[in-house]
């Protein structure tokens, strides 16, 4: 359905990945390889999906991931999201890259809400927008370290993402067509603002533009050094994102990391890097308990939420398939996805023989 309302750059840009996307694949292969071991003949009784997160109580053992752009799937995007993960009792965790003022992101939900943060701009840009997230009652700070430059996108590139961000004419002229084809989404998107700045990264002339994004990514590396003066200005929990790894989970820790999540962006960022289910045993024991650890990419199924749960993951963050209802049908959309998952998880559990999340573990894999 997204891809029947969204123009093709757009819908590319929720559904594509890095170079030849083998990650993106093997992200879903990776669960598809892991087989269940059910206990049958086992009382039907109602299933318990509620679990909590860095302390906070959530209804789901998903939180819906940081996705950048969210406004150009659906007017005022991430408000809409935000407002739905809410109603559903979980997570919404906003992209620095928003074109949503993350004020009023926050004002949108009535759960909790993180804020991911990139060093875009440079530190006082960055330090701007985390006093602005603790003044706006964000629960936790995701910062995101696998993003020392842009991942090569090819669908981007192939469908004019950077002429149609350019606003020159010539430039947009062999790519403009695709904006055309959707003139339901056109109007909408012209009608919420047309083509975006990013209100939460504010340099000395102005928010970031859309086309500017690259550049500034290229500018703005975290590194472990960062972790420090950014858990000092925010004082509250911080989880960090982007790690394959246990040596960079032990890292993390040393870093006063509150929470990791085992993530390769959705496979949009390095090609042929590992999966983040086969990623996932390393860090759990790296970690050996002194932290949470939670895991994105390749999920599609509630099913797929149930084998990162048994392997050792305390929740999961969902991106692409929330992303795919907002371009879809704006908050009925989010709503629907997040009702799918949760279906499928609660019917997957009663199938293993198990009615509480908490008691999901490795019995219930071949591996």
């Amino acid at each position: 359905m997204a891809q029947r309302r969204l123009p093709r750059v757009v819908f590319d840009y929720i559904d594509g990945g890095a170079d030849a996307e083998v990650t993106l694949r093997e992200n879903c292969a990776a669960f598809e390889r892991v087989t269940f071991r059910a206990l049958n003949a086992v009382a039907n009784a109602p299933v318990k999906l509620r679990t909590s997160v860095l302390g906070t109580p959530i209804e789901l053992p998903f939180v819906l991931a940081p996705v950048g752009s969210s406004r150009l799937f659906f007017p005022r995007g991430e408000c809409v999201a935000a407002k739905e993960a809410g109603a559903a009792g979980t997570i919404y965790t906003l992209s620095t890259l928003s074109g949503c003022a993350l004020e009023d992101v926050r004002a949108s939900t009535n759960g909790p809400a993180w804020y991911q943060v990139y060093l875009i701009g440079g530190r006082d840009v960055a330090s701007h927008a985390i006093e602005r997230a603790k003044t706006a009652g964000f629960d936790a700070l995701v910062v995101t370290i696998d993003t020392a430059v842009s991942g090569m996108r090819e669908r981007d590139v192939r469908n004019g993402a950077k002429e149609l961000a350019s606003q020159e004419f010539h430039a947009m002229l062999p790519f403009v067509h695709q904006l055309f084809a959707k003139p339901g989404w056109l109007i909408a998107n012209l009608r919420d603002g047309g083509l975006m700045q990013f209100p939460n990264i504010l340099l000395p002339d102005g928010p970031l533009r859309y086309a500017d994004v690259a550049t500034a990514l290229e500018q703005s590396t975290v590194t472990w050094f960062d972790l420090g003066w950014i858990r000092e200005q925010w004082g509250g929990a911080i989880v960090v994102k982007g790690l394959l790894s246990g040596d960079d989970a032990r890292r993390a820790i040393d870093a006063g990391a509150d929470a990791v999540v085992v993530s390769n962006h959705g496979g949009r960022q390095l090609d042929t890097c590992s999966p983040t289910l086969r990623a996932l045993p390393e860090v759990l024991d790296a970690v050996a308990g002194r932290i949470e650890v939670y895991l994105d990419g390749g999920i599609r199924r509630g099913s797929d939420i149930v084998k990162a749960l048994c392997i050792g993951a305390r929740a999961v963050l969902i991106g692409r398939a929330y992303a795919y209802g907002l371009g879809a049908g704006g908050g009925a959309g989010v709503a629907r996805a997040i009702e799918i998952l949760r279906n499928d998880i609660a019917r997957t559990m009663k199938l293993l023989g198990v009615h509480d999340v908490a008691e999901l573990d490795r019995s219930y894999l071949e591996t």
